[in-house]
């Protein structure tokens, strides 16, 4: 686990400090994670998965991808693969937090304009 803690780490570009601080350990406790003198406990797991989106499965046995994809990740991901403009991101965003009684409206408007 020592060696996933210090991927994430290096993955978001973080000093061991900073990486610490957003989880509330200092960067010398930081280190012992990374070098194995001490192992993370329940809580610190949980803490750096909350704190920087990390699969928690990945995080304990490397099976899976790193990082859980939120909504943001997921849109910026989009936004960058179709070149969408921002107005285009503000429509999906839109959609995505619609119910979906209301997603089915749209998607039956849509259907109608393509007839």
């Amino acid at each position: 686990m020592k060696d996933r803690i210090k991927k994430i780490r290096k993955t978001l570009g973080l000093s061991g400090e900073k990486f610490g601080e957003n989880i509330g350990l200092k960067r010398s406790s930081i280190s012992q994670l990374e070098t194995g003198t001490n192992n993370p406990t329940d809580q610190v797991i949980k803490s750096i998965c909350l704190a920087y989106n990390v699969n928690e499965n990945w995080l304990r046995t490397g099976n899976g991808e790193m990082f859980i994809e939120t909504k943001d990740s997921f849109l910026d991901s989009i936004s960058k693969q179709f070149n969408l403009e921002e107005l285009d991101v503000k429509i999906l965003e839109s959609y995505i937090d619609l119910p979906p009684e209301k997603r089915q409206v749209i998607k039956d408007y849509l259907k109608s304009l393509n007839k």
